[in-house]
């Protein structure tokens, strides 16, 4: 292992504006010491940090004496750096350590962190010994752990008992941190109540419970309504009514963490898993489809679906696959059509880039609603964007940005909707009249959206604000013609209620402009001309790299702008390229993705021979960086290499 560690470095001090999860006290490196320390730096938009909280709660279970994980919240968006919106997020996503609020990146920059997430593991003498940028790593991080515990304490360095954490006190109420809704045949509601890890159905007065289904227990279970588990379920859907009897369930749940689809019948409360087996699909992994166990899609591993909707121009469901920024389709057995579950639209990278489904980029597709003709509404999170995905006869689809500038821009503005800006949007939905009602989370507001002729950029106004990180909109109907009204109920997740919204007659809202902003993070500076990028890796101890299948690396390289790039641009198998900056491009930002594959080494027998009755697990790492750069005159050597670690 000592091959594979940073050289001995001691750690900064860990500085912001203060502290979670530790009863009121601020915690200082000296506090940990004798502790083997996990910074894990997150920003709680971000779905791949999310993935990683999942990743290290097995580990911080089992090695509470010795380890010490602390959270570093260093923010994307405005919001994420407001106090009160980050301790509702501690609690929603559970995490069970102390939680240093860093939102002016002081730490972040500290630790030359390059990308969401980033760990860093400090020894017990107060040492950085690692770090690794993006998820999957916890095996290695696994290993790296127990290896640092044995080697302290046999130096006695090792300080085991309780650590900083102090848990927050408990919070009750009918809902806890609701994610999404829709209306039941009868006019009761259908509640994705993800902080309770189930459903809630409620009466038409969105408050009365009238029943839960699920234990309340984070899990992967299915069964009855008392004894099923989710794991912060999220969008639902109704399933048309000629499916239900074949299918065996009437709602669809996109079950967020636990990757899976599942299949509720209302009449009894059973739930079925019809999707996904429980694990995580890495992009490039070559394990995503399992051998046996059952029909296809339970074969089948998803990444974080966030929603899912039935397009009938499809046949099919379509899931935002918010993990790996992408929309697939899914038909279900029973359907008329073959059953599967198979990628629509995506390259499985991040960004905002429009064309083709199998070319466009999306950056945590959030929200979905079917249009009246037919087309989807996505509402793309992590661009602050709402886009609009149409089928083409024979050319599978074609994705168009209505609203959004990129991964960097946000902000509270409304006009023409070329200049008009979102933050961090969750929620979409389809209204009467065509236009389209957005859950402008972040901003804690409704806006609209309407189109206008062929070659006009439409308008976005505001209808509501004031909110509480609304995450879903379910629109009400009654009346017609001029006696027709529009209400909204809309989930408040932040507020853990449904909240009835009024429409004005004419739908226009109001225009507002709270200004525009742009991500604020430490620009790298680069020189014009010659820019090496190098992407060390390293495998895990006992681990090789796989190329059973295949090159084991790949590196994808593009920019925004793209002119910023003159050449160095596109895919290949090594973890290295020259590229040439444009002296032309003041700023923009190298969008920079690397993968690589490794599995565990086979012992071998007396004879030589590998151990046939072992087999090597496979492990995929991977990052995606979005780097800011400035380009600057030539100052010599510094500017010409960019690094990027990829730790296995």
């Amino acid at each position: 292992m000592a091959t594979s560690r940073l050289p001995r470095v001691r750690a900064s001090e860990l500085v912001g504006r203060g502290w979670l999860n530790t009863g009121g006290k601020d915690v200082t490196l000296a506090d940990l010491r004798g502790k083997v320390v996990v910074l894990d730096f997150w920003t709680f938009c971000c779905v791949n940090c999310l993935h990683v909280l999942d990743e290290l709660r097995e580990l911080e279970e089992a090695r509470r004496d010795e380890l010490v994980i602390v959270g570093v919240h260093s923010p994307k968006f405005e919001h994420e750096a407001d106090a009160a919106a980050l301790a509702a997020a501690v609690e929603r996503y559970e995490v069970h350590h102390p939680v240093l609020d860093d939102p002016d990146l002081v730490t972040w920059s500290a630790y030359t962190a390059r990308a969401w997430p980033t760990l860093v593991v400090i020894d017990p003498e107060g040492y950085v010994v690692a770090q690794m940028a993006g998820e999957g790593h916890a095996s290695t991080l696994a290993a790296l752990v127990d290896e640092l515990v044995a080697e302290h304490d046999a130096t006695g360095t090792l300080h085991r008992g309780s650590g900083p954490y102090v848990p927050p006190a408990p919070t009750s109420g009918t809902l806890r941190f609701p994610a999404a809704a829709i209306e039941l045949p009868g006019g009761n509601l259908l509640v994705a109540d993800a902080g309770h890890h189930s459903l809630a159905e409620l009466a038409p007065d969105g408050e009365t419970l009238v029943r839960r289904i699920g234990s309340g227990e984070r899990g992967l279970v299915d069964g009855a309504p008392d004894t099923a588990r989710f794991s912060e379920p999220d969008g639902l859907c109704l399933v048309p009514v000629e499916l239900r009897a074949s299918l065996g369930y009437d709602v669809l749940v996109a079950d967020t963490v636990n990757h899976a689809l599942r299949g509720v019948r209302l009449a009894d409360g059973v739930v079925t898993t019809v999707a996904g087996n429980g694990q995580q699909y890495m992009v490039g992994a070559a394990d995503n489809v399992l051998q046996g166990g059952g029909h296809g899609p339970l074969r089948q591993k998803l990444s974080s679906p966030w929603d899912v909707v039935w397009s009938q121009e499809l046949a099919a469901f379509v899931v935002a696959m918010a993990g790996h920024h992408a929309l697939w389709v899914f038909v279900p057995e029973g359907a008329d059509k073959e059953s599967g579950i198979l990628l629509l639209a995506g390259t499985m990278n991040e960004g905002l880039e429009d064309g083709p489904g199998k070319r466009a980029w999306f950056a945590q597709p959030s929200g979905l609603s079917v249009a009246g003709d037919g087309a989807l509404w996505v509402a793309d999170a992590e661009t602050s964007a709402l886009r609009r995905v149409e089928t083409v006869e024979g050319a599978g689809v074609v994705v168009r940005t209505a609203v959004g500038q990129g991964l960097f821009d946000f902000g509270h503005r409304d006009g023409p909707a070329d200049q008009a800006l979102l933050q961090h949007p969750l929620g979409v939905a389809a209204l009467p009249d065509g236009s389209v009602v957005v859950a402008d989370t972040y901003n804690g507001a409704l806006r609209r959206y309407a189109a206008a002729g062929p070659s006009q950029p439409g308008e976005v106004t505001t209808l509501a604000t004031g909110l509480a990180e609304p995450s879903d909109v379910v629109v009400q109907v009654s009346g017609d013609g001029d006696d027709q009204a529009v209400h909204l109920l809309v989930v408040e997740s932040a507020a853990h209620r449904i909240t009835r919204v009024a429409l004005p007659a004419t739908l226009a809202g109001e225009v507002l402009d709270g200004g525009a902003h742009r991500t604020q993070r430490p620009v790298t500076e680069v020189v014009a001309g010659a820019l090496r990028l190098d992407v060390p890796f390293v495998p895990a101890p006992g681990q090789k790299l796989d190329d059973r299948f295949g090159p084991s690396t790949e590196l994808q390289v593009s920019a925004t702008p793209p002119e910023l790039l003159r050449s160095g641009a596109g895919t290949g198998t090594e973890l290295s390229r020259d590229l040439v900056i444009d002296p032309a491009v003041a700023e923009g930002v190298l969008h920079v993705t690397a993968r690589a594959a490794s599995c565990d080494v086979v012992p071998r027998g007396p004879d030589g021979e590998p151990d046939p009755d072992v087999f090597p697990a496979c492990h995929l790492a991977q990052q995606d960086w979005g780097v800011p750069v400035r380009v600057v005159g030539d100052t010599g050597d510094d500017g010409r290499t960019l690094v990027l670690r990829l730790r296995g």
